[in-house]
């Protein structure tokens, strides 16, 4: 008979071991997720800041693996694994398993500060990219016709927090459509009143990257008129305040938190299981530890075998991805009794967008800067989306939005059942 495997969650590491053994007859795959798309989680910054369009970053589940009669697709949100009867529990019916990889990716970590946790804007999925472009949108609208210079300010200041490359990114994106977009369309507002923050704890920007990048990340942000706050953390967000660590405050209506990342719970899973930042422990394999049957990849696991990382792996899209075909390649393994093949990452570099025609690219054994490390931070970032159809239709719009500077998609869209019901 076949073996059933079902992977839970379909970002970097859930579709690509389906790509990898989904070749293979010997198994029928299922995918369980609470969304029918896969989307680009590096870009997501850029349907935030109303940049490019989600659909030019996401793909269905069903139509990317249509053409494999032993793959199928469940809709639901995980709740429970039961590693004795193996089977998952979703919000949508109950699932048997042969082997379950689990996939789930991280979710926000607010540290425990309950107040930025409630009023504080996290990037973690379309969804909350979507609701960050209608709030900034929004601000503006309600900037352009508020005569209180005091509530004005509020508005229309941004406070960032986390200085890693999402926060950059993200700084560099909303410092340039500043420049280039609220000077011509909200002639209303006093730009003065306008600041940027982008804050984080540790003494530099992009703090896991070379020193070339570093500085490169800090001296153009500075260039663009953002606000870099450093050794300093968010400590609370009062009544439209948000408090910093050395007593400091800033007013604003928009604090954006990209500052940490925590693995999602797993119910079911023992707590001799978990490790650091809720990751699950696995071995040197990825199964998850004391279990036969159970895999973890991608951010959600913590592997302390790979001598280069004893601490265990950063959590990029390159190891998810790894591990991803990894596992699947030793799932076969497994089923022909054959010997298992432990997983070492290969390191790729890494790379971050500051501004137009600016970027850092760190690679193993040499960093670069500036023009050309912005050309290939596009290529990388378009050649792993899922379609042919997504990759040229990114590609061009960012050449019409490059050269333009006047991306066209600022619509607040909230979509409501009964519009005809609602006030003007």
């Amino acid at each position: 008979m076949k073996k059933h495997i079902i992977v839970i969650g379909g970002g970097f590491a859930g579709i690509n071991f389906i790509k990898t053994i989904a070749r293979s007859n010997e198994f029928i795959i299922t995918l369980v997720d609470r969304n029918n798309y896969h989307f680009f989680p590096p870009l997501i910054y850029q349907v935030a800041t109303a940049f490019i369009e989600p659909s030019h970053i996401s793909y269905p589940f069903r139509k990317l693996f249509s053409a494999y009669d032993n793959v199928h697709y469940h809709m639901g949100s995980f709740l429970k694994i039961d590693t004795e009867l193996q089977i998952i529990e979703t919000d949508t019916g109950t699932i048997g398993y042969d082997h379950a990889i689990l996939a789930l990716g991280t979710e926000t970590n607010f540290f425990g500060l309950e107040n930025v946790e409630q009023c504080a804007l996290p990037m973690k999925t379309i969804h909350q990219a979507l609701y960050i472009k209608n709030h900034l949108l929004l601000n503006l609208e309600k900037a352009s016709r508020n005569e209180d210079e005091n509530k004005a300010e509020r508005l229309q200041n941004i406070v960032i927090a986390g200085g890693g490359p999402t926060g950059v990114e993200l700084a560099g994106m909303i410092a340039e459509m500043g420049a280039y977009v609220a000077e011509k369309e909200y002639p209303e507002i006093e730009l003065n009143l306008s600041h940027l923050y982008l804050i984080d704890a540790l003494p530099s920007l992009l703090a896991p990257m070379s020193d070339a990048a570093k500085k490169t990340a800090y001296d153009n942000l500075k260039r663009l008129g953002v606000n870099i706050l450093l050794n300093v953390s968010v400590k609370d967000y009062v009544e439209g305040n948000v408090i910093l660590s050395d007593g400091r405050k800033i007013k604003t209506e928009t604090l954006i938190w990209t500052s940490g990342v925590i693995g999602r719970e797993i119910a079911g899973i023992p707590d001799t299981s978990i490790g650091k930042g809720r990751r699950l422990l696995v071995d040197e394999y990825n199964r998850v530890s004391g279990f036969k049957n159970v895999w973890a990849l991608g951010d959600i696991c913590l592997q302390l075998t790979d001598k280069n990382f004893p601490k265990g792996h950063p959590q990029l899209a390159q190891v998810a991805i790894q591990q991803a075909k990894l596992a699947a390649k030793n799932i076969r393994k497994l089923h022909n009794q054959q010997p298992l093949q432990p997983f070492v990452y290969n390191d790729k570099g890494s790379m971050a967008i500051i501004s137009k025609y600016k970027a850092v690219v760190d690679l193993p054994k040499f960093s670069y800067t500036g023009f050309f490390a912005w050309l290939t931070w596009l290529f990388i970032h378009i050649i792993p989306l899922t379609g042919f159809r997504n990759r040229v239709r990114l590609a061009m719009e960012w050449f019409r939005l490059f050269i333009t500077n006047n991306p066209s998609i600022r619509m607040i869209l909230q979509p409501k059942k009964n519009e005809q019901k609602d006030k003007n």
